[in-house]
């Protein structure tokens, strides 16, 4: 992650009221995206679902990037 990137979302990641706030919500997208592989026929949204579900757990640890990052 880019240091000036990593700096600026630390308060973001760093506040211990919003950001269980900011991983429940993750939680919530990654079961409605599991749903939605469970319903599909797609292929091609298969695809996009599992890259969706990819993004969202990065976002699941992205204090521990803005940390490493910021160093």
């Amino acid at each position: 992650m880019d240091k000036e990137i990593a700096r600026k979302i630390l308060p973001l990641v760093n506040d211990v009221d919003k950001y269980p706030l900011l991983q429940d919500y993750i939680e919530n997208r990654i079961e409605t995206m599991r749903n939605f592989l469970e319903n599909t026929k797609d292929h091609q949204k298969v695809l996009e679902v599992q890259g969706a579900i990819a993004e969202l757990r990065r976002f699941q640890t992205l204090r521990d990037q803005a940390l490493e990052g910021a160093k």
